[in-house]
């Protein structure tokens, strides 16, 4: 199916859904939180439910989806696509897709790049007043890491103000959910007794519980903020490319990376077909991940040759440690 924007163009919001299931077996382990463990929860209508994966987790996972780490570079349809790498010492250390908080990371904060063309330029237009955010900040987040847009990004060092939502936003969740309690125990083949260490640093024969859980249905959701794309203000090639470069994530990640953990690896539908239910706007289906893999570099090119975007693509900035 090719890619064709203008079904979306009166739709606020694009949603989808895709059923789950492990790849074996019936058990799977959640993602956990400090002093909190697995996030359980009763659902309005009484079932057992589990967050599975949060809108956290999630963002990193969609940009993991883009990212070839052999090559340390987007994976090939994304090729041109602007961001930002940091050096130090002569090496590649991070960029700005792989970081969690993308241009806002400490180690590209810390560069004379970001204070150059970010912090004073911005600091400056907010203290003459209001920031206006499609003349100052979205050309520039789309000019060197339109990953931000995507993803979202808080430059509260700058002026507390510039912050910009996730306009592609997921979570993962489980319905009628039951414990599976089990343990293990971590076994000293040299000193079974402890005798010499305490378990807290490792020695001796530790026992230990574990919980995983089977669920009737486990579902990833996926909610692309169209109004947000269109109130960038950006012209009609840019706006294309960010839809389309959110929906890319999502069938990438739904292709690729549902191997979320060593105990939850997941399947769509249990049969690794493509299947991705839509339910907002009517009408509209999700293209499959080739269609968009051929409409992406076009996309990219056209909005390079607009001169929207940095040239080159790639911004080395330099990293020298927090003064």
């Amino acid at each position: 199916m090719p890619f064709d924007p203008s079904v979306l163009d009166s739709a606020p919001r694009l949603l989808a859904q895709a059923a789950l299931t492990p790849i074996q077996g019936d058990r799977f382990q959640p993602t956990g939180f400090p002093n909190l463990g697995a996030a359980s929860y009763k659902s309005p209508d009484g079932r057992d439910m589990l967050l599975v994966e949060s809108a956290q987790s999630m963002a990193n996972r969609l940009e993991a989806a883009c990212w070839d780490p052999v090559v340390d570079d987007w994976v090939d349809p994304l090729r041109g696509l602007p961001l930002v790498k940091v050096r130090s010492r002569g090496q590649i250390i991070t960029n700005s897709v792989l970081e969690a908080h993308r241009l806002n990371s400490v180690y590209i904060e810390n560069t004379q790049w970001f204070t150059d063309t970010l912090k004073q330029p911005l600091a400056a237009v907010a203290a003459a007043g209001p920031i206006d955010m499609r003349k100052e900040v979205y050309p520039r987040l789309l000019r060197y890491d339109p990953n931000s847009l995507i993803h979202g990004v808080f430059l509260e060092s700058i002026a507390g103000v510039i912050r910009v939502q996730r306009t592609l936003s997921a979570f993962i969740e489980a319905g009628d959910v039951t414990v599976v309690a089990s343990g293990g125990v971590k076994n000293d083949r040299v000193n079974p007794s402890k005798e010499g260490g305490s378990a807290a640093e490792g020695f001796g024969n530790v026992p230990f519980a574990r919980d995983e859980f089977a669920a009737r249905s486990i579902t990833a959701y996926f909610n692309v903020d169209l109004s947000q794309i269109r109130g960038f203000g950006f012209e009609p090639p840019v706006e294309e490319l960010l839809i389309a470069l959110a929906l890319f994530k999502i069938r990438s990640f739904l292709q690729t990376g549902l191997r979320l953990r060593t105990a939850c690896d997941l399947s769509l539908n249990g049969h690794g077909k493509t299947g991705l239910d839509v339910t907002a706007p009517a009408g509209f289906a999700v293209p499959a991940l080739g269609a968009l893999e051929e409409e992406l570099p076009r996309l990219i090119q056209a909005v390079a040759s607009s001169g929207a975007f940095a040239d080159p693509a790639e911004t080395i900035v330099e990293y020298k440690g927090k003064a």
